[in-house]
């Protein structure tokens, strides 16, 4: 972020050293034509692009253009243009600056380019856009236009109609730097946006402070009500990288990638390029490039496609509204127009002879549905590369059929590491996260404590075997309840005791369900003791401390004969025992 005179904006005007990216300068008089615009920065301005990766396979998904700092003061500058009343021109002219420098490049992945909320509100100002778009074969559906500060310029009436807009041209959107600009919460609930950046001063946070990682628990439980996507902006540290996975977080970029180019990187933590987190993928966070051409495209524009150095092997052919009519794939297609005669057969006809009918899968399709839909033979047996389409069915990449398998196994996997093998309930750390998005998002819960009593007795008398069988039977009822009642999350802290998080108002339903049951290991019956606490707004201020009252709670509802329930509220002394003396 550049900040002066209370005025931030967005990180285009700098690239951190060291970042990885790939440097290109771009050469003077380029920017010419129609659509010329007045020149605010010198024509040797240069350009890093760095890459964004998602966390299921190691891919790179995007690249971000960047200014590189040097003896051109971007940031200086665009207060200048600010302060004069042409922020939106400074603004488009760094734009169109991106685009044709990242021409050369031709990476394929869509290109994230950084401007202001001033210039999205002018929509119409985008125009030399559009223009230098047309003179690099990029379309508007290619680019993410990263909205940043300043925000308090424009209204959010003003702003929202200027996206609006833009998406009518064809351009998708993001905001960027959330956390730190002055962008109303109301104003991203309504924007259409399919992508937020999380700014570094919160990620680098993540790891240590417990306010911080409340905020973007909260923030992550938004996002996926919402079907928008975080990115974690200039990760530095594999702490930073550790943090952003544990909140599930999908899509990262930063300095702790130096050194790569756009394409697969092996992230830090992990023996493989994937990191994926306990989230279960979906189509839009594993997508591939591939190259796209018009649907009227002819064999010879196909070949000379597929064998440029460094291409995707996979073609789709678009209609005018940015929707794949055809599908090639490069093996078999360069086999028939390179073989005798080929070329003078194929080459001037149309690509669409040799092409496939695509086969597309929605962008929010989670892996697990696909992998059923596979499974019951929707697709011919072989087919492992699927295309990818929003909900107006425009192309957005491809995703190959192998790699949802490879990242559903490892999300699995990693499930069954914290997943307690005697009950199949996962660990403490299920309800401690359910617990702290709660009580970031104000939201009144009961937290539970349960165990069964003298329990260290029943396996001296009964057998271990015994005393498993009762934990099993203990933890499938509690499964079950969990299966019927919405808010109720249910996990087997270790040995006897289970911690569960539920409404309110299901907690008469849980006490139902666990107290009134004749227990028995064996033949002997035996007592269980439920400890609850009520947490409001303000109450409670983190898991750690929730689990601090419920102790005591749990000590007085052991004290008492029979199986038996104490409930304490948060912030007051009192404690009732609501039952006792039960079978």
């Amino acid at each position: 972020m550049w900040t002066a005179e209370g005025c931030a904006l967005s990180n285009r005007g700098r690239v951190r050293t060291g970042s990885s990216a790939l440097v290109r300068k771009l050469e003077p008089g380029v920017v010419r034509g129609d659509h010329a615009l007045v020149a605010w920065f010198p024509a040797d301005l240069e350009f890093a692009f760095q890459p964004l990766y998602s966390l299921h396979t190691g891919e790179a998904v995007a690249v971000e253009a960047l200014a590189v700092p040097g003896e051109v003061a971007v940031g200086k500058m665009l207060l200048d243009a600010r302060a004069a009343g042409r922020l939106a021109e400074a603004d488009v002219e760094l734009a169109v600056r991106a685009v044709l420098a990242e021409a050369p490049h031709a990476t394929l992945l869509p290109l994230h380019i950084n401007v202001t909320a001033v210039t999205v509100a002018a929509a119409d100002a985008l125009e030399p856009l559009r223009h230098a778009l047309s003179q690099v074969a990029r379309r508007p559906r290619e680019i993410v236009l990263e909205i940043g500060a300043p925000f308090e310029d424009v209204t959010a009436d003003a702003l929202l109609s200027g996206m609006r807009r833009c998406r009518e041209l064809g351009f998708r959107l993001a905001f960027d730097g959330i956390g730190t600009a002055n962008l109303s919460w109301a104003t991203l609930s309504r924007a259409p946006v399919e992508l937020a950046k999380i700014d570094h001063a919160l990620v680098r946070h993540a790891a240590e402070d417990v306010s911080t990682v409340a905020f973007l628990e909260a923030l992550v439980s938004y996002a996926a009500r919402r079907d928008l996507r975080l990115v974690a902006g200039d990760v530095e540290t594999e702490g930073e990288l550790a943090a952003v996975r544990r909140l599930g977080i999908r899509l990262v970029q930063g300095r702790l990638f130096t050194g790569s180019r756009p394409g697969r990187v092996t992230l830090p933590g992990t023996a493989s390029g994937a990191t994926p987190s306990f989230a279960v993928p979906r189509m839009q966070d594993m997508l591939r490039p591939a190259v796209t051409l018009p649907g009227t495209a002819t064999c010879e524009q196909v070949r000379v496609a597929l064998t440029r150095p460094h291409m995707p092997g996979a073609v789709v052919g678009l209609d005018d509204r940015g929707r794949p009519e055809w599908t090639i794939e490069r093996d078999g297609f360069l086999l028939a127009v390179t073989g005798p005669y080929g070329h003078a057969l194929y080459a001037s006809r149309p690509a669409a002879r040799l092409a496939d009918k695509p086969r597309t899968v929605p962008a929010d399709l989670g892996a697990l549905q696909l992998l059923s839909t596979v499974a019951r033979g929707a697709y011919p047996p072989g087919e492992d590369t699927l295309v990818v389409v929003d909900d107006l069915g425009r192309y957005q990449g491809l995703v190959l059929v192998p790699e949802v398998v490879h990242a559903m196994a490892t999300v699995k996997i990693e499930q069954a590491a914290t997943v307690n093998p005697l009950t199949r309930l996962p660990g403490t750390d299920a309800v401690a996260g359910e617990i702290e998005r709660r009580l970031a998002d104000s939201e009144p819960f009961a937290a539970a404590w349960l165990d069964i009593d003298s329990f260290k007795q029943v396996n001296d008398t009964a057998g271990l075997a015994v005393g498993d069988d009762l934990i099993r039977a203990l933890g499938q009822a509690l499964g079950e309840l969990a299966g019927g009642l919405p808010k109720l999350r249910v996990s087997h802290v270790g040995g006897d005791d289970f911690l569960i998080v539920c409404g309110v108002d299901e907690l008469t339903a849980l006490a139902d369900r666990v107290l009134e049951v004749p227990w028995r290991a064996g033949t002997t019956p035996v007592t269980v003791s439920l400890a609850t606490l009520i947490c409001t707004a303000g109450a409670v201020g983190s898991y750690r401390e929730a689990a601090k009252l419920l102790a005591p709670l749990k000590k007085q509802a052991k004290s008492v004969p029979g199986s038996s329930w104490v409930n304490g509220w948060a912030g007051t002394a009192e404690a009732k025992v609501l039952r006792h003396g039960q079978r």
